[in-house]
């Protein structure tokens, strides 16, 4: 597949979002070309068209199936593997966002539980420690909550939601 200027930059530009969200550079090139393409590509035309090597495509693409931001499709004559995108930016955030969570916000959560059970029952735990372990863990419980709650709200209500906030946002920046 040939990159357009276009296409290029933005392969760059969400590989460098990428790392700033935690997310190995190659693994979001990857997932940059094949949302652009529209279509099904293997490892080796991946490969080719960003230069990167064979071995790292392999691994980005088994992260890239590991958050489910792509499938794996086989072409009919085709033996190889095919890797397609998911197609739809609301797919792919509540991809993310879901798990982000499970990577990163549960594990928080029963760990700042675990300890102020712990702080609770040690006795030597200092009281404005055990105080900031419990506001903590309050706060990640309300994140938490929200979160179940906004999974909640219909989709084309999260739509309006999401563009009504980005006009606001507009207007009170003029």
């Amino acid at each position: 597949m040939h990159l357009t200027p276009v296409m290029q930059r933005y392969v760059l530009h969400w590989g460098e979002m990428g790392t700033r969200w935690g997310v190995n550079r190659s693994v979001a090139q990857i997932h940059a070309l094949l949302y652009l393409a529209g279509r099904p590509m293997n490892a080796e035309e991946i490969a080719e068209t960003l230069t990167i090597a064979r071995s790292n495509v392999s691994n980005s693409l088994k992260e890239l199936l590991g958050w489910s931001l792509v499938k794996l499709v086989h072409l009919p004559g085709d033996r190889r593997d095919h890797f397609d995108a998911k197609d739809d930016p609301w797919d792919m955030l509540t991809l993310i966002v879901e798990g982000r969570k499970k990577r990163e916000i549960d594990p928080t959560l029963e760990m700042l539980r675990a300890c102020v059970a712990e702080a609770e029952a040690d006795g030597a735990t200092p009281p404005e420690v055990k105080a900031r372990l419990k506001e903590m863990a309050g706060f990640m419980g309300r994140l938490d909550r929200w979160y179940e709650q906004m999974r909640q709200v219909p989709r084309p209500v999260l739509v309006k939601l999401v563009g009504l906030g980005a006009r606001i946002v507009g207007l009170l920046g003029k």
